[in-house]
């Protein structure tokens, strides 16, 4: 089957990324091998949906999440419509699949006096102080994602133009502007980093002591050590301060779209998700302010 084909199109056309095309990969290489197994298939285009029914019930069997199982089957769905697009098939098995049903995931997001006692406690003497205050405080003011993080060049931060560019999901460029103080934190973070490396071809923000790029678990364990000492909450990651980010702008008012703006989403209902938390606050403002909650003389 043309898996190649299909992830250069991912890649190429849909500018996936690295991380994603693996797990397409790994769906579609799944898939394929219970096909083999089950029904002696070779060719995915001949597959019908009651052979893909069974895969889902063996998942269900194997105690696989129904939100897994959901992004499997996403997977499947982009690789026939694939198959449709380049006339291997005319019409997808699953054109008329419904997803399993999931249990709403609410994110709780870290509270402003959270964050504020990890910024407080990061002991800065050194470089990797320096480094990891400055991190939380970019989550936290930008909402930026973990890769777009680790992803930041030098070049890409403009300290007088006060904006830093990051690359989003599909090679999505989005100019983000910076807070005063964490153009300052950057400055003096970028004189520092200049002193550790050995040579000035490591073209990245972020580095470790030995001047090498940051990678993703790193970065996740920065955030869940300083977290866990202050929070007591489950999930404590970087996703959870993009999640503060957008939480916290939008209870003190800010414009929903400009949220979106600013996270990069290609769509307001994305942003949506991030709402739910600020119910209460509108809730507070909704009984103190409407006319007939108020008491009459």
């Amino acid at each position: 089957m043309p898996f190649p084909q299909f992830l250069d199109y991912l890649q190429l056309e849909k500018k996936y990324s690295p991380n994603t095309l693996t797990a397409y990969k790994n769906d579609l290489e799944s898939f394929s091998e219970f096909i083999q197994f089950e029904f002696e298939e070779n060719d995915l285009s001949k597959v019908n949906y009651a052979q893909i029914r069974n895969w889902i019930v063996s998942l269900v069997d194997q105690g696989v999440s129904n939100r897994s199982i959901n992004r499997k089957i996403s997977s499947l769905k982009a690789y026939y419509r694939f198959l449709q697009k380049t006339a291997d098939i005319e019409f997808s098995p699953l054109a008329k699949h419904k997803a399993l049903k999931t249990a709403s995931k609410i994110q709780v997001p870290f509270s402003e006096i959270e964050i504020k006692e990890v910024l407080e406690q990061i002991d800065t003497s050194d470089f990797e102080g320096l480094r990891d205050r400055l991190i939380v405080e970019l989550f936290y003011t930008t909402g930026i994602r973990r890769i777009e993080l680790i992803d930041i060049k030098v070049q890409n931060v403009d300290l007088a133009g006060k904006y830093i560019k990051v690359l989003g999901k599909r090679q999505k460029e989005r100019i983000i502007p910076l807070l005063p103080g964490v153009i300052s934190n950057l400055k003096n973070y970028i004189d520092q980093r200049a002193t550790i490396l050995t040579s000035q071809e490591v073209p990245y923000l972020f580095v470790s002591q030995k001047g090498i790029k940051l990678y993703e678990s790193l970065v996740y364990r920065i955030i869940n050590n300083y977290f866990s000492k202050v929070s007591g909450k489950i999930k404590k990651s970087p996703h959870i301060l993009r999640h503060s980010f957008a939480t916290h702008l939008l209870n003190q008012g800010a414009n929903l779209n400009a949220v979106k703006e600013l996270l990069g989403h290609s769509s307001l209902a994305a942003t949506q998700v991030y709402t739910h938390n600020s119910i209460s606050e509108l809730s507070k403002v909704h009984q103190m302010a409407h006319p007939r909650n108020k008491k009459t003389n």
